[in-house]
């Protein structure tokens, strides 16, 4: 009688998809630490050109590397006014909106790490929105992880927190950027999550740059001081933030719930201030270290068990 065969062992995937998983996992604290950058960029960049100036030129070279790069690849290009459309919308409440009001709100001479603050209000704001225009349950871990997160980034920027008259109107400037990444990224998660990242990309880019232009024709000199300063600033906001930081964002929400995604903003400002830190001579103090561990513990216990 023949002895049967051992079972076969099942395929073992090749090491170009393992590689994949770790990147994935990468993915996440490299969206952070890209994102984190840009409040650094706006200040570099802010001091040389107008803000919505400045903002449709970004737009502009970035849909003017997208469209030919989506071209070449020959990327699938949304095929219906509707898509387009909602793609058009998503943009401009993501690009025009939110960076539009930090840009203002940092001309205006707000501080960098304040305006990360209130825009980092963000995760509360999509936590209580996703269960009724995304059907997402919220359960009890991720309030307290939110709650904990929050907690965390007032302690970081707890020397920032007193507001004097002049930076009234670059904390209402922030608070229409909270307004637009908030629903901005509700939209994207509901309407725009099967699209190409390039194509669509390009159209959210496009639709942006000329609202910005259309704004700072009728707001703004539109003139511009070519320094190294500001083409670094302009330069670093394009390929860094605009190709980089942007796809790693839709990816993530393409890939986990609109609530745990926006968790990560907790740790935009405790980065961004460990970023100005050498840069701009900001000291960290205890407050500041004990509120970025609360952080780190607030996004952990919001994604505790689940893998974005």
């Amino acid at each position: 009688m023949s002895r049967p065969l051992p079972p076969r062992a099942g395929p073992v995937p090749p090491p170009a998809h393992r590689e994949g998983g770790v990147w994935l996992r990468l993915v996440p604290g490299l969206f952070v630490l890209l994102w984190s950058t840009g409040f650094i960029g706006a200040r570099l960049g802010m001091p040389h050109a107008e803000p919505l100036t400045f903002l449709a030129l970004r737009f502009a070279l970035t849909a003017a590397i997208l469209g030919p790069a989506a071209l070449l690849a020959r990327a699938p290009w949304p095929r219906h006014g509707r898509e387009i459309l909602h793609l058009a919308v998503a943009g401009l409440l993501m690009h025009g909106v939110y960076l539009g009001g930090v840009f203002v709100a940092i001309r205006l001479g707000l501080e960098a790490g304040l305006s990360a603050l209130i825009v980092s209000l963000q995760p509360l704001l999509v936590a209580a929105s996703a269960p009724v225009l995304l059907g997402e349950r919220v359960g009890p871990s991720t309030w307290a992880g939110l709650g904990l997160g929050l907690c965390g980034v007032a302690l970081v920027l707890a020397r920032k927190l007193g507001l004097s008259a002049s930076d009234a109107w670059g904390a209402l400037a922030c608070l229409a950027a909270l307004a637009g990444i908030t629903v901005g990224t509700l939209y994207q998660k509901r309407f725009c999550s099967g699209h190409d990242l390039r194509s669509g990309n390009f159209v959210q880019f496009a639709a942006s740059a000329v609202a910005c232009w259309l704004l700072a024709l009728l707001f703004e000199t539109r003139q511009i001081a070519w320094t190294g300063e500001l083409v670094f600033a302009l330069l670093w906001l394009v390929l860094v933030l605009s190709l980089g930081a942007i796809t790693l964002l839709y990816l993530l929400l393409r890939r986990g719930a609109a609530s745990r995604v926006a968790s990560l903003f907790f740790l935009v400002p405790p980065t961004t201030a460990l970023i100005a830190w050498p840069l701009f001579g900001e000291r960290l103090g205890i407050l500041e270290l004990l509120g970025m561990v609360l952080t780190v513990a607030g996004v952990a216990l919001v994604n505790l068990g689940r893998r974005l």
